[in-house]
């Protein structure tokens, strides 16, 4: 007799290499039910997991309706979407990707900081127009250094690696 498939409640649509799961397990798509109260009378004993992201997670209802749930998962830094107090009172496990792109959004803050203070989306506006030709665009002021006084570009350069965590490979010629 073959084993029945666990029962996986994804409550949001997920990428398409978690939908391949389904070879080894049963998905059920709570986005796609016509009615949570008839959705949960026909599946509440199949559920076993319940897979979200930081905006579609496990809340106190969804527990309650899943007698046999034993896992929330969510594949997102946030847990403000699960009930950690229902799960834990249930003893059902939590898991979510904690610090899995910590570097890439500070990354991207970093990034918008610059693009912000050296007006870049203005400044590229200026070229596209063709304004570069009628004088000059400036980039920053004059007294951008450190406590006002001005840096040179290498030790510019120097803190800016710093932060970034970069290292030089080769310098000069």
């Amino acid at each position: 007799m073959a084993m029945a498939k666990i029962g996986v409640l994804m409550t949001c649509p997920m990428l398409s290499y978690l939908e391949e799961e389904s070879k080894r397990f049963n998905l059920f798509r709570f986005w796609e039910a016509s009615s949570k109260s008839e959705f949960f009378t026909r599946n509440s004993d199949s559920v076993r997991a319940v897979v979200g992201n930081a905006f579609f997670g496990a809340e106190s209802e969804l527990i309650d309706a899943l007698p046999n749930l034993e896992i929330v998962s969510s594949y997102s830094v946030g847990l403000d979407k699960i009930d950690l107090v229902k799960c834990k009172e249930r003893g059902i496990r939590v898991t979510n990707t904690p610090d899995v792109l910590t570097d890439d959004v500070a990354d991207a803050a970093i990034g918008l900081i610059l693009a912000t203070l050296r007006r870049m989306c203005v400044a590229d506006g200026f070229v596209r127009r063709g304004l570069w030709k009628n004088g000059d665009f400036e980039l920053t002021s004059k007294d951008s250094g450190i406590f006002g006084a001005p840096l040179g570009i290498a030790h510019q350069i120097t803190l800016t690696r710093r932060l970034l965590r970069i290292s030089i490979i080769k310098w000069g010629a």
